[in-house]
């Protein structure tokens, strides 16, 4: 079947059986998008035109001009619309996000309807035997390429992962590609509505299919590193979670919000994405990150960022452990904003895990490389506590905790 559409596309249903439960994803694909099936390979996809006018739909024809054609074509009219929709649909259909987000479904169709091929555009629209060949079992394995964020690129080619279709699986064969699916169908139609969405609202709409949170997390990274493009362009985020202390800072937001943090207390700290501008006092001379909330909140009943005993105002950050995208990209805007003179210290534990967190503000996570330019604060420095101030500071060593196998294998 080969389809063509007008200028507003027809959402494609694709219907996947993962154990006893029905699963279904909704993908509007741009109008120069299209795909052909032959109709000696049938596959079972539902083209369904929704939401349009009635008079909009002019025509659904099944066109087969011989009994012994290859092809069968499929064709949406509705010309006398285009001029209508067109202005509506520009900005969406030059979205890099939904474009790849597209050609990934594309991709998956292609393998599903020609085993054993893979077909570009060219090679489409020459309409040869699907069937001139003996296709074995491994012929109809569908794989779909993501990259590998756990393991560093050689060359600056990224490692890649694949997620492929049948494969065995104690969790059933299809679970992971309808996982996959089903967050690049909540990434396309945020974007196409324009309303982000958090990963904790992926994980809410089907508890039963990514049964953690994390698989939720996971895949979304990945998809991000795999189209090259940072986790806000997807319209997905995470749930803040990070504060902020400090009078000398006002953070107004794209909405016209002003966000006026105080001396005593933390405030929120928004999406990257939501924030227009920061307002910082000429008096501010420093920056403190601090690793606990715990300590964080000591410090902002103590008034620190005013406190007369130091040395002019300041900004106390905590992401409350391992910081958020929020927190880390906050923090890189306040490093890359002031004056070299003023210094982004970081109080973080003397163990592993305050280490690890220090270089996550630092250098960047392994896990989100792709986005380490736009996240690493590099000029953030370790203000303690060492191992060697425990002595001066009165702290015996039977008050410390011992370090566990847990604790090692961090270090190394």
């Amino acid at each position: 079947m080969r389809t063509s559409y007008g200028t507003e596309s027809p959402d494609i249903d694709i219907f996947m059986d993962s154990s006893s439960d029905g699963f279904e994803l909704d993908f509007e694909l741009e109008p120069e998008n299209s795909f052909q099936f032959p109709s000696s390979n049938p596959v079972d996809v539902d083209l369904e035109v929704l939401n349009y006018p009635s008079d909009y739909v002019e025509e659904l024809l099944v066109v087969d001009d011989d009994d012994d054609a290859d092809y069968t074509e499929l064709k949406i009219q509705g010309e006398e619309h285009e001029e209508d929709l067109s202005d509506d649909c520009s900005d969406i259909e030059s979205s890099p996000v939904i474009a790849r987000i597209e050609d990934m479904v594309l991709s998956f169709l292609n393998q599903l309807a020609f085993p054993g091929k893979r077909k570009d555009d060219d090679e489409l629209s020459d309409r040869s035997d699907p069937t001139e060949k003996t296709l074995s079992r491994s012929d109809y394995k569908i794989t779909i390429p993501l990259v590998d964020r756990t393991k560093s690129q050689v060359d600056g080619i990224p490692v890649m992962k694949r997620i492929q279709f049948p494969k065995r699986n104690k969790q059933g064969s299809s679970q992971a590609l309808a996982q996959l699916f089903r967050v690049l169908d909540l990434a396309h139609e945020a974007t196409l509505k324009g309303v982000p969405v958090t990963k904790r609202d992926i994980y809410y709409q089907d508890v039963s299919l990514f049964k953690k949170q994390k698989t939720v997390d996971t895949l979304v990274d990945d998809l991000a590193a795999t189209f090259e493009l940072a986790r806000s362009d997807l319209n997905i985020r995470s749930s803040s979670k990070g504060l902020v202390c400090g009078s000398g800072l006002r953070i107004t937001l794209i909405t016209g919000e002003v966000i006026v943090c105080h001396d005593s207390e933390g405030s929120l700290i928004p999406h990257g994405e939501d924030i227009e501008t920061f307002g910082l006092d000429e008096d501010v001379t420093w920056i403190l990150v601090v690793e606990k909330e715990a300590i964080f909140q000591t410090l902002c009943r103590l008034q620190l960022p005013s406190h007369e005993s130091m040395p002019g105002k300041g900004i106390i950050i905590t992401g409350k452990g391992y910081p958020d995208v929020a927190t880390r990209h906050l923090v890189k805007s306040l490093a890359d904003a002031l004056s070299k003179r003023i210094p982004i210290l970081a109080l973080m534990d003397a163990d592993p895990f305050g280490l690890d967190i220090l270089s996550v503000y630092k250098f960047g996570s392994r896990t989100m490389q792709h986005e380490n330019g736009k996240l690493a604060a590099k000029r953030t420095r370790w203000l303690g506590i060492w191992a060697s101030e425990l002595q001066s500071l009165n702290i015996d060593k039977e008050h410390l905790l011992p370090i566990t196998r847990h604790d090692e294998k961090k270090g190394i």
